[in-house]
């Protein structure tokens, strides 16, 4: 691993991944406002270095970091003292998504069931009903075996980060 830092190459590289997640379904503004914060040396930009560093509007900015906001991909802090927020990516933040997505999965769940007690049994809405509960079900069991798994497989890549930065 090079020690030295190539900025004009992580942006770039930085801007596919952004648009690799547009491609997925992302609005493409979040994808690049992500991507850049991740890719950021402190991993935390103000939206003047945001917009400067993207070519894009203060608007498209503020719209892109209230998705990621609300995903909970990123967070807002403000430096003690100052006016300016700033828009953080904390390295665990797929994680912190992924146990925010499990906790929506329990609530649709829940109103799912509302639903298939009323759609009448046997009938195909029903069935529906009772698939995608069981789908939603299902996804909330796994994540729960991944979650304790990635805890382990965390800890493994902190020590390799740790043993290859001595």
């Amino acid at each position: 691993m090079s020690a030295q830092r190539d900025d004009e190459a992580v942006r770039r590289y930085a801007e596919q991944f952004g648009n690799l997640l547009a491609d997925t379904g992302w609005p493409r503004m979040a994808g690049r406002v992500f991507s850049a914060i991740l890719a950021s040396e402190e991993g935390r930009m103000t939206a003047a270095e945001l917009s400067e560093q993207l070519q894009a509007s203060p608007a498209a900015v503020s719209g892109a970091v209230n998705y990621l906001l609300q995903l909970r991909l990123a967070t807002r802090e403000r430096e003690p003292g100052g006016r300016r927020d700033v828009y953080v990516v904390q390295d665990d933040s797929w994680y912190q998504t992924m146990m925010t997505e499990n906790q929506a999965l329990t609530r649709w769940s829940t109103s799912l069931r509302q639903v298939l007690e009323h759609a009448g049994d046997g009938t195909p809405a029903h069935h529906r009903v009772r698939i995608t509960l069981g789908f939603f079900e299902f996804l909330t069991e796994e994540v729960k075996g991944l979650s304790d798994r990635w805890v382990v497989r965390r800890a493994e890549l902190d020590a390799e980060i740790a043993a290859e930065n001595k």
